[in-house]
């Protein structure tokens, strides 16, 4: 192995054919809740679903929807603006249920959130991802890994599996 490719292997960070670093990106799905932009890691979603609704569980958190027959997979649905403590909105046409995949302690979970509306791929840098400040309080900031701008805006990048394991404990 060269002295460079070797070097990246132990630094992290990718070459290009020159031997010379390239930058390391991230693509994020952002989608939108109460008027903020959110990102999630695009690896990690499975599907967007327009809204149509789902079965109620009994006993649930508040932020638990209940859950969707997805081709034979049952699948809780969790309120992103519940889970934040936002403020409830009625769902309608522009409102999606993004279905992920999460890490749970026992292996793979599929999950539904549903959000206000879905904006698009974003694809940025590592350098551009600064670390979330912690202003105190909001529940939102406890799941963020990152914020990131995208196009002269801020995008709050989650860390879906903090999110997902920490709302679905009980479930």
């Amino acid at each position: 192995m060269s002295s460079s490719a070797s070097s990246a292997v132990e630094s992290n960070s990718f070459v290009d054919g020159t031997g010379g670093p390239l930058e390391a990106v991230q693509q994020c799905l952002t989608f939108f809740c109460a008027g903020e932009e959110y990102g999630i890691d695009i690896l990690r979603v499975q599907e967007i679903k327009g809204w149509s609704g789902v079965t109620s569980v009994p006993r649930t958190p508040e932020y638990v929807l209940g859950v969707m027959n997805l081709r034979g997979v049952i699948v809780p649905v969790i309120n992103l603006r519940r889970r934040f403590g936002l403020e409830a909105r009625d769902f309608d046409a522009s409102t999606v249920v993004v279905v992920v995949r999460v890490q749970m302690m026992h292996g793979t979970k599929t999950v539904g959130i549903a959000v206000d509306g879905v904006s698009e791929v974003c694809t940025f840098s590592a350098e551009a991802v600064t670390s979330p400040p912690r202003t105190g309080g909001r529940t939102e900031q406890a799941f963020a890994s990152g914020l990131a701008t995208v196009d002269g805006r801020m995008v709050t990048i989650l860390d879906i599996d903090t999110l997902i394991v920490s709302a679905l404990e009980d479930f």
